[in-house]
């Protein structure tokens, strides 16, 4: 019995650790996703709506609805803006707009 709480204690161990790695990667990935968001889809935005662009996200009429559409839009956009970035460029934007602004499940 000693050694299956003990096998027990380490897996949970191990997986809170995992845990805060996965915590400290999309962190990383948050800031990453922010940096190309400001770096390169700011300025079309706020043509758009005005002001800083975040209108975008927050009007009642948004067409962004899910997690699916909000992947299916930044890479609309990557194609339209021929910033060729990279799926994990794509992926950082999306978690930064959806930790930003929108909040869905994945």
């Amino acid at each position: 019995m000693r050694h299956t709480h003990a096998r027990i204690a380490a897996g949970t161990a191990a997986l809170a650790l995992s845990l805060g790695g996965a915590n400290i990667a999309l962190a990383d990935d948050i800031r990453m996703g922010q940096e190309l968001h400001s770096d390169n889809c700011i300025s079309c935005h706020a043509d758009m709506v005005g002001g800083d662009g975040s209108d975008l996200y927050t009007r009642s009429n948004r067409m962004v609805g899910s997690h699916d559409e909000l992947v299916a839009q930044v890479n609309n956009c990557n194609v339209n803006l021929g910033t060729n970035w990279f799926d994990d460029e794509v992926n950082a934007v999306v978690a930064y707009l959806n930790a930003e602004y929108y909040q869905f499940d994945d």
